[in-house]
């Protein structure tokens, strides 16, 4: 089944019309809603992403031509929307791609680093660290 969630590039066009960050705050609470459903049975220790006040369930498979296959989810909304710019960013690609990606330029220009609690910026982190132990 083809996603519903956005490429990164429309992301990043969204994030640039939507001005205020009221906004944009609802675009990711939006974009965490279109998430392709994750496996419950997934839903155990071993998914679970340190470092995250919600808690955050993560799979990384690679699928038969070698690509990043990524499932996740949160308990929390907003965590979602972040889930759904990770997802963007890394699913599809072969693991040297994931690993090159400079997630962090992505967060800066979208402006997530400055606009995000400390609590949800360091769980983000946690989440793209995690996705770089997974892929590499």
């Amino acid at each position: 089944m083809p996603s519903t969630l956005p490429t990164i590039d429309e992301i990043r066009e969204n994030f640039e019309f939507l001005e205020a960050w009221e906004d944009r705050f609802q675009y990711l609470i939006d974009l965490g809603r279109k998430l392709p459903p994750y496996p419950e049975e997934l839903k155990d220790e071993a998914h679970k992403v340190l470092g995250c006040q919600s808690n955050v369930w993560l799979n990384i498979k690679l699928d038969d031509d070698d690509r990043v296959d990524l499932d996740a989810v949160s308990d929390a909304h907003i965590v979602n929307g972040l889930i759904a710019i990770v997802h963007a960013q890394y699913d599809g690609l072969r693991p040297e791609e994931a690993a090159a990606a400079d997630t962090e330029a992505l967060l800066r220009e979208l402006g997530l680093e400055t606009h995000l609690s400390p609590t949800r910026r360091n769980g983000l982190h946690a989440m793209i660290q995690r996705v770089r132990e997974l892929t590499g």
